[in-house]
């Protein structure tokens, strides 16, 4: 379910966060649409956090520590990467009132980054927003081979280490089907997202700057 403003209103990040916590979020049919709409959909995306798919491939690249992952360093550089042209996708959903919302999210600490970096270059990485112990990912992009798994994969071993239990992706995509998501109804989606919201996670368990070597993501990603 979809509903588009019939004006340009004023959202603060606040307001955004009481969004999140009744079950919607709002996307943009362009970067040149000033409007937005509000989405709460009927299947929500779900990536199970004690439950983490990782192929054996990627699991021997991220071990391999090829890149650096961090958190928190450069979210200008992490929603450009998002907006921009991909394979398949000519336009983006992220237009200026977005990249203000979540700014301001950033700002007061409820949007974080995972970033991965070859070298000094910034090569993938993702976003999403932290209410209660439960985490919206919102969009991520790569510009090498597999770096936005690699990027997740760090994500989900640090939301293992802050005590999350709800991942939340929005929508299932046959990217992330192979990492172990699945979809549930609208009224579980909203069981799931009331008891996390009553929880206590800290994004930042592990300090944003500190780098985890790929065997110690792998292992708190996952645990069994």
């Amino acid at each position: 379910m979809a509903s588009k403003e019939t004006a340009i209103v004023e959202i603060t990040p606040e307001v955004l966060l009481k969004a999140y916590a009744c079950g919607i979020f709002p996307m943009a049919e362009n970067a040149d649409d000033p409007s937005l709409h509000w989405v709460e959909p009927p299947m929500r995306g779900i990536i199970p956090l004690d439950r983490l798919h990782i192929p054996s491939r990627l699991a021997r690249t991220v071990k391999a520590d090829q890149y650096t992952v961090v958190t928190n360093r450069d979210f200008d550089a992490v929603i450009d990467g998002c907006a921009e042209a991909a394979p398949g996708r000519t336009n983006t959903w992220i237009n200026k009132r977005i990249r203000k919302l979540y700014r301001g999210l950033y700002a007061i600490g409820h949007c974080h980054t995972v970033e991965v970096y070859d070298g000094d270059n910034l090569v993938g990485g993702l976003y999403g927003v932290s209410l209660g112990a439960a985490f919206f990912g919102e969009s991520m992009f790569h510009r090498a081979r597999d770096v936005s798994k690699i990027a997740l994969v760090h994500l989900v071993a640090r939301l293992n280490a802050g005590g999350f239990t709800l991942l939340d992706t929005q929508f299932l995509t046959d990217h992330l089907k192979t990492l172990g998501a699945y979809e549930v109804p609208r009224v579980h989606y909203q069981k799931l997202l009331a008891n996390a919201l009553e929880g206590d996670a800290d994004f930042e368990a592990v300090p944003p700057d500190r780098p985890l070597p790929g065997s110690t993501a792998l292992a708190l990603a996952s645990p069994d």
